[in-house]
């Protein structure tokens, strides 16, 4: 049985640990906040993530998973997973390294050359051979690979366990050897196992983002064109994503991706391309980071025209401020930014989402979050849904309309029943429907 360090216990790292754990490793995750390991070790989850805290709980309990903030103990395992933020930096478009540079550093003392370091955070192109020049500066002979990951928060203990693909980057064939043996069981069940150098690995999961971001930057401009013309961009959005070389897949019009990864990743992917010199060739990324933040200045548009042109002394219920349902992350979340916006104009904001609002309380402090979903509907004028949770999908039109003060609503995620809103009289706007 194999024993792996995992750097960095946030969301990445943690989920990875235990699913390692999970796997029949046995792990330790390594972390300096020492409030963060001990949480762990006891088995709360600081974030939410379905099935996570129940993972994490019964592998502490089965002995295969522990917490510390002790870096020497690294020295146990002959795997090294660095799983670090890399935010964006603050006044630049470029991806903040800090994290992983100061993880590895602390790593190299307790690594040796029959053990693998193995970076899974997203990077810039051009990382891993950084780290390899670092190590051998610093004459550590340990090699080093890259293995990015592909979590979908609200669905990580899902993706970690079953991925699928498994993309690692590496400069010598042991060493891709040793990650198929760390990885045998997801290969065992199918999992395709890809092997490229360092540069390729990089560029996976940053080139995926960007794709996944110009596939919802594409429909939503397709939304602006519909509702010009009065065309519906859900009939569109199903109609050609028959097309098998398109697929239906995120085709889905609403108020804009957010989120730790999309929005800083094709940021990061631009400031890397310029400093390569080949910025022109990434230049329509700019247009659909563009798309997308115009997205939230559009909805905030749309509530003051549903509010005769002003959202001044309106009580507006806001459901959701997660940047996506099953999470509690509201980085870069369209759905606080237009309720922020919307705020700052004059409305009064009820704020409620299930599990996010502790986080956006500490980000944005003057909205008013509520504790029950009852309590945001109390003589509102206006509804916005903003994330799309299974219980606000499930209002029943008729009974939420006699807990408004105005029946209108604003379907930011174009996954309400609009004609039976209607029917139960209520003024709906979706995206891009007519």
């Amino acid at each position: 049985m194999s024993t792996i360090s995992v750097i960095g216990t946030g969301y990445l790292g943690a989920t990875h640990a235990a699913a390692m754990a999970e796997l029949g490793a046995n792990v330790i995750g390594i972390d300096t906040n020492a409030d963060k390991v001990a949480a762990l070790n006891s088995g709360t989850v600081p974030f939410y993530e379905p099935g996570l805290p129940e993972l994490v709980s019964k592998n502490l309990e089965a002995g295969r998973l522990r917490f510390t903030t002790d870096f020497s103990a690294a020295a146990a395992a002959d795997t090294h997973f660095i799983c670090v933020g890399t935010p964006q930096q603050r006044g630049s478009d470029a991806a903040d390294l800090s994290q992983v540079f100061g993880a590895f550093e602390a790593l190299l003392p307790h690594a040796n050359s029959n053990s693998l370091i193995v970076g899974k955070s997203t990077v810039p192109v051009g990382t891993c051979s950084r780290l390899a020049q670092l190590a051998a500066d610093r004459g550590a002979t340990v090699p080093i690979a890259w293995n990015p990951e592909f979590l979908r928060e609200g669905f990580a203990v899902e993706d970690t366990l079953r991925p699928d693909r498994i993309v690692v980057g590496v400069q010598r064939q042991e060493d891709a050897d040793r990650l198929a043996a760390v990885y045998a069981n997801q290969l065992a069940n199918g999992t395709p196992f890809l092997v490229t150098d360092f540069a390729t690995a990089e560029l996976v999961k940053v080139a995926a983002n960007s794709f996944l971001a110009t596939k919802i930057s594409y429909i939503n401009a397709m939304a602006d064109i519909c509702d010009e013309v009065g065309a519906d961009v859900t009939a569109l959005a199903e109609a050609i994503g028959y097309d098998e070389r398109i697929g239906a897949k995120f085709l889905k019009a609403g108020i804009g991706f957010g989120g730790g990864c999309l929005p800083k990743d094709i940021r990061a992917f631009m400031a890397r391309a310029d400093e390569l010199g080949a910025g022109r060739s990434l230049a329509f990324l700019r247009e659909i980071d563009e798309i997308n933040m115009r997205r939230r200045r559009d909805v905030a548009r749309t509530a003051a025209d549903l509010l005769e042109g002003s959202v001044l002394g309106a009580r507006i219920a806001v459901l959701g401020v997660a940047f996506k349902p099953d999470s509690d992350d509201i980085r870069d979340s369209p759905a606080l930014n237009i309720a922020a916006s919307l705020h700052l104009q004059g409305a009064e904001v009820r704020v409620y989402d299930p599990q996010a609002m502790a986080n956006a309380a500490a980000a944005f402090p003057t909205l008013q979050y509520v504790e029950s979903l009852d309590s945001a509907l109390a003589e509102a004028d206006l509804l916005l849904l903003l994330t799309e949770w299974q219980e606000f999908r499930d209002l029943d039109p008729v009974a939420t309309a006699e807990q408004v003060r105005k029946p209108q609503v604003l379907d930011g995620r174009n996954v309400l029943d609009r004609e039976a809103w209607r029917k139960a009289g209520w003024t709906y706007r979706g995206i891009g429907v007519p």
